[in-house]
């Protein structure tokens, strides 16, 4: 573990330093695409090795005497994809790379290799990034860093490999969206987030849909969770759509060098839906927080607002509604949004609320803690909406929401950001699980039995939401202050609705409503 954290350490640092000038948005292309074209090349020589000693051993039944033979095996593409390894030409291997390195015209010869990668491997085409020959780029630079990452050896037996890769592919996302700021989050969810929600979901079996998927971290964590827990990888199909293309690139690097077979489409989710049939058994998602330019005015008729037409000025309320579109009968979803989405009553957000509730499809709402984002101080919440609450699967808890109060929770990381613990996911999800499935016998090991947590977790029902006039912020169920308390300095909300503010108004919006509306998200309504 030492080892590892060592290892993250020195490839941020000289990473960073060898950034220069650009940006942390460019410059994460550069490095990603380089680890994962080490990570294919160490796979392809692993296969090369064991390849040659059977080759070149008599007493095995690959044995081939000729040199001529040898080498067509050994370059035989067929040899490496029945295995689940890329073919990697020769002229694309790290070696061969490396030990150019230094030369001028080495941004073209990575380039060059992203190519020939792509024409042999069908899943990677269109995928590799090609700008290392960018004039912009210090080739003196990018040379130090195929040296740099050229020390990071994957060729390591079994899931072993995938798994280093996994962690250092994670722990680069995660840096470059603390160096990012605010645009880092359309790429990455906070790793123990994406574990939460899919230890409260558990995607055993079934169609899994993520319509904002990032950098692809829902699945990833999807795939940890099922081999964890001793299903098979087959058992789920997975969907996705992302309207970013460079962002849509990495996720389907982050997820070829796992062999995940994923659906994901380019486009717009709310214009351009690419999957507009499918119904999935498990939807997690992390949209955008209170977005307002989601072309909402383009779609006023649209089929997806059952519940009532969203506001133009925030999509909180399409995204749910387009997550509930898409839940099979039986599906279930985990959605994390702003805190302000529980509450808000802004351009009918409250009605929208209301009869979603009276329709039976909040299943639990849980407030996070603040400090959990690289990229935003608006503190989150999730919402984890059931399609039928009495299919069977699960007991009966149809008149009945669960709220858990997280916002205590969690260890500061370093100065400004937070992450759940692993005792914390498992709090949260034994919650949840014990008052969600159905009781098991008193005899039978692991048997739990749900009790209400004052401060932690409450089961309210039905009538007492219509009391609270269907908010469903936790604190006013479990027992707190009743005063919500979102654990935020206050010279901190300022700080970021000022910024808010600014952006808005530099898109022609009143001043007037913009205070009133950025007040109101932090709970001052006039």
């Amino acid at each position: 573990m030492s080892d590892f954290k060592n290892l993250e350490k020195t490839l941020w640092a000289a990473a960073d330093k060898l950034r220069s000038n650009m940006d942390a948005a460019e410059y994460k292309h550069v490095v990603l695409g380089l680890i994962f074209l080490k990570y294919i090349s160490d796979a392809f020589n692993g296969r090369y090795d064991q390849l040659k000693l059977e080759l070149e051993d008599p007493n095995s039944d690959w044995y081939v005497e000729e040199d001529q033979e040898r080498y067509q095996t050994l370059n035989d593409k067929d040899e490496y994809t029945s295995n689940n390894i890329f073919y990697v030409p020769e002229k694309a291997r790290w070696a061969y790379l490396q030990s150019r390195a230094k030369l001028p015209e080495i941004g073209k010869l990575v380039d060059d290799a992203m190519d020939e990668i792509e024409k042999v491997n069908a899943p990677l085409k269109g995928v590799l990034p090609k700008i290392y020959a960018d004039p912009d780029l210090n080739k003196q630079r990018l040379g130090e860093l195929i040296d740099l990452i050229g020390t990071i050896g994957f060729n390591q037996p079994g899931h072993k490999s995938k798994d280093l890769l996994g962690r250092v592919y994670e722990y680069f996302l995660g840096q470059f969206a603390d160096a990012e700021g605010k645009s880092g989050g359309q790429f990455y969810t906070p790793g123990s987030i994406v574990k939460l929600l899919v230890e409260m979901l558990e995607p055993y079996k079934g169609r899994v849909y993520d319509g904002c998927c990032g950098s692809g971290g829902m699945f990833v964590q999807s795939e940890k969770f099922i081999e964890e827990h001793g299903g098979r990888l087959g058992d789920i199909s997975v969907f996705g759509q992302e309207s970013n293309p460079t962002t849509l690139r990495l996720a389907k690097m982050n997820l070829a060098i796992r062999g995940i077979d994923t659906k994901i489409e380019l486009g717009d989710t709310f214009l351009h839906d690419r999957h507009k049939d499918l119904k999935a058994d498990f939807i997690m998602a992390n949209p955008p927080f209170n977005i307002s330019d989601w072309s909402g005015e383009q779609l006023r008729e649209d089929i997806r607002w059952k519940y009532g037409v969203p506001p133009v000025g925030n999509a909180n309320y399409a995204w749910l509604q387009h997550f509930i579109h898409k839940l099979s009968p039986n599906g279930t979803a985990g959605i994390v949004l702003a805190n302000g989405s529980m509450n808000s009553n802004t351009g009918g957000e409250g009605d929208i609320r209301k009869a979603m509730i009276e329709a039976g499809l909040i299943d639990c709402m849980v407030a996070l803690p603040a400090q959990l984002f690289y990229n935003t101080m608006i503190p989150a919440c999730l919402w984890f909406l059931a399609r039928n609450k009495t299919n069977g699967k699960f007991r009966n808890r149809s008149s009945e929401v669960l709220f858990i109060d997280a916002r205590k929770l969690g260890f500061m990381t370093n100065r400004r950001n937070k992450e759940l613990a692993d005792a914390d996911i498992k709090q949260i999800t034994e919650a949840y699980h014990s008052w969600r499935n159905k009781p098991l016998s008193p005899t039978k090991e692991g048997s739990q039995t749900y009790h209400d947590i004052p401060g932690f977790c409450k089961a309210a029902t039905l009538d007492e939401v219509r009391n609270n006039n269907y908010v469903l912020m936790p604190g006013r169920y479990v027992g707190t202050e009743a005063e919500e308390d979102d654990g935020i300095l206050f010279s901190d909300k300022i700080a970021a609705l000022t910024s808010k503010l600014a952006e808005q108004l530099s898109k022609g919006r009143s001043l007037e409503t913009e205070i009133r509306e950025n007040l109101k998200s932090i709970g001052y309504e006039f």
